[in-house]
């Protein structure tokens, strides 16, 4: 947990930062997620729990992902660690993933799609606010490794760009 006020000087926390501390803490319990981050009127505070317990997560989301990229028709076994790879684009932040801008509409993209720098891939919700998660660059999506409405988390490999 981290306090950055705008000015210099050392802040205590109020009783309405403790409460929202809490209420954080309290999401973190419910969602099963490891660290929540937020800025909000110059306050910024970062809620974690100890990621140890986490590692051993990510090894079945990667196998499960494995399953429809085989499907699709890429050639070669996955890398064992996919936010290493060069056309990955990574999770910005934490929160739940959507595919489409609502439910029953057509995705942003698709495996095969063609993208252009800053075409929306797909949304993040993230403290009830869609955040659009742009293309760093221009290419072909060869592998979409999130389930829509899924919980990611920040850094997550989300999809494949090549």
């Amino acid at each position: 947990m981290a306090r950055q006020p705008d000015d210099k000087s050392a802040a205590k926390f109020s009783s309405d930062d403790s409460a929202l501390i809490r209420e954080l803490a309290t999401l973190l319990d419910e969602t099963n997620l490891t660290e929540i981050e937020i800025e909000r009127a110059g306050l910024r505070l970062r809620v974690a729990r100890n990621v140890s317990i986490a590692a051993a997560m990510p090894g079945p989301v990667v196998a499960a992902a494995a399953v429809p990229i085989a499907t699709v028709g890429v050639a070669g076994p996955a890398p064992a660690d996919l936010s290493k790879h060069p056309g990955a684009v990574t999770s910005p932040m934490v929160g739940t993933a959507y595919w489409s801008p609502e439910p029953g509409a057509k995705p942003f993209i698709e495996v095969g799609t063609k993208v252009s720098v800053g075409q929306t891939l797909l949304i993040i919700e993230a403290m009830k606010t869609m955040n659009q998660i742009p293309s760093p660059r221009a290419g072909t999506v060869t592998q979409i490794l999130v389930e829509d409405g899924q919980p990611v988390e920040f850094g997550e490999p989300l999809v494949i760009i090549e």
